[in-house]
């Protein structure tokens, strides 16, 4: 995926066919091979779908686009299109909904891939097309799986009862090296932010625009589970004078006093992942925490949040070459750079990838835990919709906070230094972290 503009249209097919069947091969690996149907047509929380849902919203978002604006083929299942329109039924009203059950969800959606994968070589894939120019409407739905398999994950999260995934994933690497400084000074001046030539880019992701900063610090690492209880037991969660007057009634409303699926039992923090009960590890970044519990972190450390540009010139910016880079550590992804796609079940010790750090030195960038913003979520200068407005436009504005770098749930496919995620800052059943940043005129 390093350069889908130099493939040649059949190479590019044949990578898409792999993507496809990937993909898909890990939703099924999230629900139906994974719990019995009738905990895939149960809600677990209000804030999430039940999984049949996702099942079959992928396979219908999948037949909209690759089968019926792609291809130009006949609807399947009108009927059904409503049912799995995620702006028309809120995730609380889902369960209520006549879905498809999980055999005929299966079904459903094999059928739509075995379409799909007949016409693939049937569509061309036109430059003078922006929807499948470098196979851009392919890559769109490829990448929507792989988000709703991110989903599904904090669905899994969210369940009750017995551990329904394997967690026999591989040991994160040794840390190497010298121990790093723990922030990093990031020079002033500008550079070039979004992204005008990623052929998979999401329309919030572009045009490449320039952006100048003054100079700031940012932390090395993402914020560790030790360095947050360091808040806790400092009375972070009881002083507001750090917290956001919104977090501040958020925190007392709903009794917040550590992160998400954290818990104090006999003097030992524990936490619950996927069903299993552990010691909360002390080195590996904090997860499931909000906005305002970063915010308030980072007020009480002397510091704040940094703002998305801040982050991604941290992650992306060059500034020998004077360029931006695609991931930190280069042009091409590369394995083993970053804990990404699901490779085990939580964030790795911080320290654990300084092969994946950025030019500036800054590690972890990409993977193990979203990193929550100080930006709100809004277009670039020359923002377009494409191909669709309810992707990101509809979402434009102060009630949603910008999330960068992927987590460990995160495929490869779904992100890079450029790509925005976003959500409301009482969030936390997603996983999500934070690193801080300080104005370096101080």
């Amino acid at each position: 995926m390093a350069a889908l503009t130099t493939v040649d249209e059949d190479d590019l097919k044949e990578l898409i066919a792999a993507e496809l069947e990937a993909v898909r091969r890990r939703s099924l690996g999230l629900t139906t091979e994974a719990l019995p149907p009738g905990e895939l047509t149960a809600q677990v929380s209000p804030l999430m779908s039940p999984l049949v849902w996702d099942l079959a919203h992928v396979g219908n978002y999948e037949e909209l686009w690759l089968l019926r604006a792609a291809a130009g083929a006949e609807p399947m299942r009108p009927e059904i299109d409503h049912l799995y329109n995620a702006f028309e039924h809120p995730r609380a009203e889902r369960p209520s909904l006549p879905l498809l059950p999980p055999d005929e969800a299966r079904a459903y959606i094999a059928t739509v891939r075995a379409k799909v994968l007949d016409s693939l070589a049937k569509v061309p894939l036109r430059e003078d097309d922006p929807l499948t120019a470098g196979g851009f409407v392919y890559g769109m739905v490829v990448q929507h799986e792989h988000q709703h398999d991110e989903t599904m994950l904090a669905t899994h999260q969210l369940r009750k009862g017995a551990p329904a995934l394997l967690d026999a994933g591989e040991p994160p690497p040794a840390p190497g090296g010298a121990a790093a400084e723990p922030e990093v000074l990031i020079e002033a001046g500008p550079f070039e932010m979004g992204t005008s030539d990623e052929p998979w880019a999401y329309d919030n992701e572009r045009p490449a625009h320039i952006v100048d900063l003054p100079a700031y610090y940012i932390d090395t690492y993402p914020v560790t589970n030790r360095a947050y209880l360091a808040f806790m037991e400092a009375g972070g969660y009881e002083d507001p004078r750090w917290w956001h007057p919104e977090g501040w009634r958020w925190r007392s409303r709903h009794n917040r006093t550590a992160p998400g699926f954290w818990r104090r039992e006999g003097g030992q923090w524990l936490r619950r992942r996927f069903g299993r009960i552990e010691p909360v590890p002390m080195d590996e970044p904090v997860q499931h925490v909000s906005w305002y519990e970063a915010d308030a972190y980072a007020r009480w450390a002397g510091k704040r949040l940094p703002s998305e540009a801040e982050w991604e010139k941290a992650a992306r910016w060059d500034p020998a070459a004077q360029r931006s880079r695609r991931f930190p550590w280069g042009d091409v992804y590369e394995e083993g750079r970053a804990n990404l796609g699901q490779r085990r079940l939580r964030p790795a010790p911080v320290g654990s990838y300084p092969q994946g750090a950025s030019a500036y030195g800054v590690q972890q960038m990409l993977g193990d835990v979203w990193e929550w913003t100080s930006s709100d979520f809004t277009g670039y200068p020359g923002f377009r919709a494409f191909p669709y407005k309810e992707y990101s436009q509809v979402f434009f504005g102060p009630e949603y906070k910008v999330l960068r770098g992927g987590s460990w749930a995160t495929h490869p496919l779904a992100v890079r230094g450029t790509f925005r995620n976003w959500d409301f800052p009482i969030r936390r059943q997603i996983f999500t972290g934070f690193r801080c940043a300080r104005d370096a005129a101080r």
